[in-house]
């Protein structure tokens, strides 16, 4: 079988350069260590480095015994200029390739030059877990989250005692902003080590989803991976975790909203991210029982009704008479849907607006700076979330996933392969997808839940 050059690398321990060759001027020696083979990590480091016209050469590489056991790769990285070589490190850095401790800084800072603005050079978070260098020790980053920046948090006596995320818009002017790569590291989020971790031991203490290795694919089996997912949310439920789920309209529209709202009743479901469209719906078919004026009736045969599509229009009017949707519920308008079980069993809602919205309803939030504050407030809590499902919402489910730590378990299901494509591509690695329409996948999760 032909070789490629990755391999042919990997496999000598050279780069293309070929043995022999001259080095490139500038080095860096950084290494990569736990399970950084079947992880991809090494492979990706060392693609990287060749697809930016620098070398490699592999100083030290242990390969663990056995499945369990971490590997150690030692990598002197070769540039033609300083200011690639910088380059290369910090792209790999934030694949969690670390610089030697003998060779390591305190993390530099420079204030934020205004309100809103960070200072040049600033780095770039990505959600996997990170840690900073302040006086000799690594410290952790408060709340990671991808593409925001480090501030550092001063003592009394002004010096940094620890380290925090801080989207560009919230930054204040004069805020120690950490600049560049060096004392910085990023600690990958691994692969889990067994094929089928559910229901063990390991399964608590690793996390991840044995279906989260395989492509986004139409054809993968359900089934299989549903029940996996059902497992997990009992389980996280019986910690006291909180399962957070982004939803849209289309669980309304496939009749699908009951079933929401019966794993909301039962406690599987402790946070609620959507819009305008889901909660507008949801009250439709509680006080009409249609969507977009679509009779939701077993019988019906999916009929529109005469002067239906009004029906969205007069729900929503009717909210905003009551003043709110607790209101609604505590009058006794509001009696079923997914909304009326969020404001009975006290489960936190964030409903975020849009320029199409109709209305909206008075408890959306219009501001999208502001909604995006309100999800991230409940994404960082002490709670945090245990578990995120996004459900039949392209543009929700890739805001939501950019807030999101890389250790959050994350599964995204919709029709469309293409949106769980784009969390990917967007760096929320951490996401399991199911290519599946919201209604099928809802009716088969409240089966294995036994609600």
């Amino acid at each position: 079988m032909h070789e490629t050059r990755a391999q042919a690398s990997r496999r000598d321990g050279r780069t293309a350069a070929g043995e022999g060759a001259p080095r490139l001027p500038h080095a860096r020696t950084v290494e990569l260590r736990g399970h950084i083979i079947d992880s991809h990590i090494l492979s990706q480091v060392m693609d990287l480095v060749m697809d930016r016209n620098a070398e490699f050469y592999i100083e030290q590489f242990d390969v663990g015994r056995n499945k369990f056991d971490p590997s150690y790769c030692r990598i002197a990285i070769h540039a033609a200029t300083p200011d690639a070589l910088d380059e290369m490190l910090e792209a790999v850095n934030r694949l969690g390739a670390q610089g030697l401790e003998a060779e390591e800084t305190d993390a530099r800072s420079a204030p934020a030059p205004a309100d809103g603005v960070l200072p040049e050079g600033f780095h770039c978070t990505t959600n996997m877990p990170t840690e900073v260098r302040i006086g000799g020790d690594w410290v952790v980053v408060e709340a990671i989250e991808m593409d925001l920046a480090i501030a550092l948090r001063l003592g009394s006596d002004l010096k940094p005692v620890g380290a925090y995320v801080v989207p560009m818009a919230d930054v204040r002017a004069g805020t120690p902003i950490v600049i560049g790569h060096e004392g910085v590291r990023v600690l990958p989020i691994e692969r889990p080590r067994s094929p089928a971790l559910l229901g063990s031991a390991a399964r608590a203490s690793q996390g991840g989803f044995s279906f989260m290795s395989s492509a986004v694919s139409s054809e993968r089996p359900k089934a299989a991976a549903i029940a996996e997912l059902a497992e997990q949310m009992r389980r996280v439920r019986e910690v006291g975790g909180r399962t957070l789920v982004v939803g849209g309209p289309a669980i309304i529209h496939t009749g699908a909203g009951p079933l929401l709202a019966a794993l909301i009743r039962n406690g599987y479901v402790k946070l609620l991210f959507a819009g305008n469209a889901l909660a507008a719906h949801d009250i439709e078919s509680a006080l009409y029982n249609t969507s977009l004026g679509v009779s939701l009736s077993a019988d019906s045969e999916g009929a529109a009704l005469e002067h239906g599509h009004e029906h969205h229009l007069r729900s929503i009017n009717a909210i905003r008479a009551a003043g709110s949707i607790a209101n609604a519920v505590g009058s006794g308008l509001l009696t079923s849907g997914i909304m009326y079980e969020c404001v009975k069993n006290d489960v936190p809602f964030v409903l975020a607006g849009s320029i199409r919205d109709d209305g909206p309803l008075p408890d959306v939030i219009t501001d999208t700076m502001a909604a995006q504050r309100a999800m991230r407030a409940h994404v960082q809590s002490p709670q945090g979330v245990g578990l995120a499902l996004l459900m039949g919402t392209t543009l929700h489910a890739i805001a939501v996933g950019n807030l999101l730590p890389a250790a959050t378990l994350t599964v995204c299901v919709d029709i469309n392969p293409a949106v769980v494509t784009k969390l990917l591509d967007r760096g929320s690695l951490q996401t399991a997808g199911l290519v599946i329409d919201a209604g099928g996948f809802l009716r088969e999760l409240t089966q294995q839940l036994g609600v």
